[in-house]
């Protein structure tokens, strides 16, 4: 019954077809006659039409000669290339004569722009819903096939196979005789792809049924019909378009999941993936396909993940050596020679850089590249036993992968993905692993050798560095001068990728004291990458490849830095670095490249970075007590002198920034070498994160105050952002030094730290006395070369620090060595304050009116202002009796000679011609 409904529909979709095809033959020849007609009145406006429709018909390719281009005059590519339906509208072109050519023309576009309902549903929607209607119809004789007894299950599923067989030879028959009449209106009809569709799937049901429902077939004998029916669809898509290839390629991905086996081969089910694959880039290539080649790339990227996990025995050869296949596909057969294109740019920028990403076909590219990172992470993840040693798998794909990025005129993608895969790979592998490789003091003596798996395993991960390195060096030498910029991203993948790769294998393999593989290793890394840039650099590439030597040239200096940090330990390490650095800076002396004086400055960083690790650079248990001279004056002087001398060497050299970060850190490594020095001898020979007495932090205000003051004077010498704006922060620090350590919490008078037995020279004066006078001192040379606020906040510092002095002083003096706030206050002691106030205001007053300084005036008008405050808020209250009268008595004097003085100065000021209410003021 089922099999009679859908023979009805067929013939009811025929009739309906034709009848449009009738409507569509009457339009026709209306607007054949309406465009002879336009013709006659304007042969000229004829042509432009027709023109269009030859540059349409031909895909986009303006075709300048009058006469329509046969087919034999088409070149071999474009008929390779160009679709089926366009392919026959120029053969129906071409046995027409050019005048109706033009006519045809100008009526295809009102028409295609004015389809009807009626159109739209008898030439397009039917032809669709037929389609669907054929391949349900071929699914429900299947499926009735099962449900239904009337005749034997061979026999209806050879009904079956035959209604599928028909509608393939329906479909190319179409194809043949109907379609270029009715592509012309209705190219999105695609009558003969539906029809072909309908039938291969009809084909693949009953197969599948055959096998999986009636056991007709064996599994080989099914795996093989349908692998038939797949690449028989997949090559009826050449002529039938990308959707039917889609349906194909869906086909003989889901075959081996259909096709069940007691002992299934993972060889035999990645040749047939890798056949199929082989064969839909073969198809996309001659068709420029993009979709498809991307499924079929991400189809065979998860079987192979999918095989991974499946069993405890895993084999890795057959999916690993599928991917590669895959890869060799893309470079010789689809995208192949696709981005070969000229230059995109001639130097390195952000837009380049991106371009280079977006290079055509870059879907394609991203989609081998994805579809060989999955994989390659998960073989790392695999448990159990397995043919292959994991990380070998692993290596050999990424390894594939970046040679394909490397290839003929390269491709970023895969460049960038192989990386970040070797990385990510070697680190998900050590990190799973590494207590598990190593194995020390196992009463062999030292340390015991590496198995002999690990050892086979270092080599891979090295050797694996080694191929990024090549790879990157080759690409350069072959395409560097008229590709600077992917040339630049090689560069850079060549100099991170293997130093990184060694490092994860350090790791993971190396030995903790002497590591000679690694070290070794490190030192070839880097002579090679001198020696390649020496190389590029003779052979021109110089200024278009700056930043890729640039590039080697840091590569080179990280691979000799991590050889140091292999052969060598501690403090020796620590004063090998800038020397090295500084080897490298010397060296532009000898080469002009710009990258060479950077390579100091990260020699320095380095060094600061050993510093924060480890401050004393050999231990805690082997830092000598001994000041001065023990080993933090060779590990902390030596860099400090060579940053001093690396910063003198390019006083001169053009680029700012290297030596302003040179200037800074030569500055910062000086004042560290010497503050750590104070610290280790007024400790006792310990470094630790105890807080520092008051003694040793006004050492450190101190040389923080210094340094203000000798990058000021540098700045005036040598003119540099480092030196101005690193004075006024040097300033600034210590200042805040000071209002939070030395007035707060490191004053004696709230911690009861000793003072010291001598009067005068005690903790009070290097703590408080000293920094004030620098303080005054600094604000005096910086009048006039700082902002004013700066200088005036050095002033009010100084006479802070000079007025806590002071008033400590006298508290000294009444209560000893010791003066902690919990010994109170005597009557005397507090009359004692206001005395000494009001004689340093005098003081201030006379040296401010002698060297015409109106700051030190008003510094003496606040003192005066406090000691006035003082005697009506405190002495007033606590003092008693002639100390009570005294007290007031004398800031009375005070007061009126302080009067009379000003008084004198402004009358003896208005007296002299010329003065200004400036001064007066």
């Amino acid at each position: 019954m089922l099999e009679l409904l859908a023979l009805i529909l067929i013939v009811i979709l025929f009739v309906n077809n034709r009848t449009a095809f009738r409507r569509i033959d009457s339009l026709e020849k209306r607007v054949e006659a309406m465009s002879q007609q336009a013709a006659r009145l304007s042969p000229i406006d004829a042509v432009a039409p027709a023109a269009e429709l030859a540059e349409t018909e031909a895909g986009g390719e303006i075709v300048q000669d009058e006469t329509p281009a046969t087919p034999g005059d088409m070149p071999a590519a474009a008929m390779a290339t160009a679709e089926p339906d366009a392919l026959a509208i120029a053969e129906t072109a071409a046995e027409e004569p050019a005048p109706q050519a033009a006519t045809s023309g100008t009526a295809a576009a009102p028409s295609a722009r004015g389809e009807s309902l009626e159109t739209y549903l008898g030439a397009r929607w039917a032809v669709w819903a037929g389609g669907l209607a054929l391949a349900l119809g071929g699914l429900f004789l299947v499926r009735y096939s099962i449900e239904s007894g009337l005749l034997g299950p061979g026999v209806r599923l050879s009904l079956a196979a035959l209604f599928g067989l028909l509608l393939v030879a329906g479909g190319e028959i179409v194809r043949r005789k109907a379609l270029p009449q009715a592509a012309a209106l209705y190219g999105n009809a695609m009558i003969p792809g539906i029809l072909t569709a309908a039938g291969t799937l009809s084909l693949f049901g009953t197969i599948y049924a055959a096998h999986g429902l009636y056991e007709f077939i064996g599994p080989s004998l099914a795996f093989i019909l349908l692998a038939l029916v797949a690449f028989a669809t997949l090559g009826l898509s050449l002529l039938h378009g990308q959707a039917l290839a889609g349906l194909g390629l869906a086909a003989s991905l889901a075959t081996p999941a259909l096709v069940s086996s007691t002992s299934p081969s993972p060889w035999t089910l990645f040749s047939f993936l890798t056949v199929s694959l082989v064969a839909t880039a073969a198809a996309s290539r001659l068709r420029a396909w993009r979709i498809v080649p991307i499924l079929a790339n991400a189809g065979l990227g998860l079987w192979a993940i999918a095989s991974f996990q499946l069993g405890d025995a895993v084999q890795l050869a057959p999916a690993t050596l599928a991917l590669i296949a895959m890869i060799a596909s893309a470079l010789l057969i689809w995208p192949a020679g696709a981005c070969d294109t000229d230059d995109i740019a001639d130097r390195l920028t952000w837009r380049n850089l991106g371009l280079a990403f977006a290079r055509r076909p870059a879907g394609l590219w991203l989609s081998v590249s994805l579809a060989v990172f999955f994989p390659a992470l998960a073989i790392v993840a695999v448990g159990g036993a397995s043919d292959l040693n994991p990380l070998f798998a692993m290596a050999a794909l990424i390894a594939a992968l970046a040679a394909a990025g490397a290839a003929r005129r390269g491709a970023a993608w895969p460049a960038v993905v192989a990386a970040s895969g070797a990385i990510l790979g070697l680190g998900r592998n050590a990190a799973a692993t590494t207590d598990l490789v190593r194995v020390f003091d196992t009463g062999l003596g030292g340390d015991a050798p590496l198995p002999g798996l690990d050892a086979q395993s270092m080599a891979i991960s090295l050797g694996l560095g080694a191929v990024f390195l090549l790879c990157g060096l080759a690409f350069i030498r072959r395409r560097g001068a008229v590709d600077p910029v992917l040339s630049t991203l090689w560069a850079a993948l060549a100099a991170a990728v293997p130093v990184t790769i060694a490092s994860i294998s350090f790791v993971q393999y190396g030995v903790s004291a002497r590591d000679w593989t690694h070290g070794l290793y490190g030192i070839a890394l880097g002579l090679v990458l001198l020696g390649a840039t020496e190389f590029f650099s003779r052979a021109g590439l110089a200024t278009t490849l700056r930043r890729g030597l640039d590039l080697l040239i840091t590569g080179s200096f990280a691979a000799l830095a991590f050889s140091l940090h292999m052969l060598t330990d501690g403090i020796v390490t620590t004063i090998l670095l800038p020397v090295l650095g500084f080897a490298y800076l010397m060296a532009n002396r000898l080469r002009p490249w710009s990258g060479l004086p950077w390579m100091m400055v990260a020699a320095l960083a380095g060094v600061l970075a050993r510093i924060a690790i480890d401050p004393t650079l050999v231990g805690p248990d082997h830092l000598s007590t001994t000041p001065l001279f023990n080993a933090l004056l060779p590990g902390y002087g030596i860099p400090a002198i060579l940053a001093i001398l690396s910063a003198y060497e390019l006083r001169n050299w053009p680029g700012f920034r290297v030596r302003d970060a040179l200037q800074g850190l030569a500055s910062l490594l000086g004042l560290l070498a010497i503050a750590i020095l104070v610290r280790h001898a007024m400790n006792g020979g310990v470094l630790d994160d105890s807080v520092p007495t008051l003694g040793e932090q006004s050492i450190y205000t101190l040389l923080i105050t210094g340094l203000s003051g000798i990058l000021m004077t540098l700045d005036l010498k040598s003119p540099s952002p480092v030196f101005r704006y690193g004075s006024m922060v040097a300033g600034v620090l210590s200042m805040v030094i000071v209002l939070t350590l030395h007035l707060g919490t490191l004053n004696p008078f709230f911690t009861g730290e000793s003072t010291g037995s001598w009067p005068l020279v005690n903790l009070l004066l290097i703590g408080y006395l000293l920094p004030g006078l620098a303080y005054a001192g600094l604000a005096f040379y910086a009048r006039d070369k700082r902002p004013l606020p700066y200088v005036m906040a050095l002033a009010v510092s100084g006479a802070v620090l000079g007025f806590a002095w002071v008033t400590l002083s006298v508290r000294r003096l009444w209560h000893g060595e010791f003066i902690a706030a919990w010994k109170g206050f005597e009557q005397a002691e507090t009359y004692s304050y206001s005395v000494a106030w009001l004689a340093i205001g005098v003081g201030l007053l006379a040296l401010g009116t002698k060297f015409d300084a109106r700051s030190l005036r008003l510094a003496s008008a606040v003192l005066v202002f406090i000691s006035v405050g003082k005697a009506f808020l405190i002495d007033m209250s606590h003092l008693e009796g002639v100390l009570r009268a005294l007290s007031f008595i004398g800031l009375g004097v005070v007061l009126i000679g302080i009067g009379l003085f000003y008084q004198r100065i402004l009358t003896g000021r208005k007296k002299r011609p010329g003065v200004t209410a400036e001064e007066n003021g």
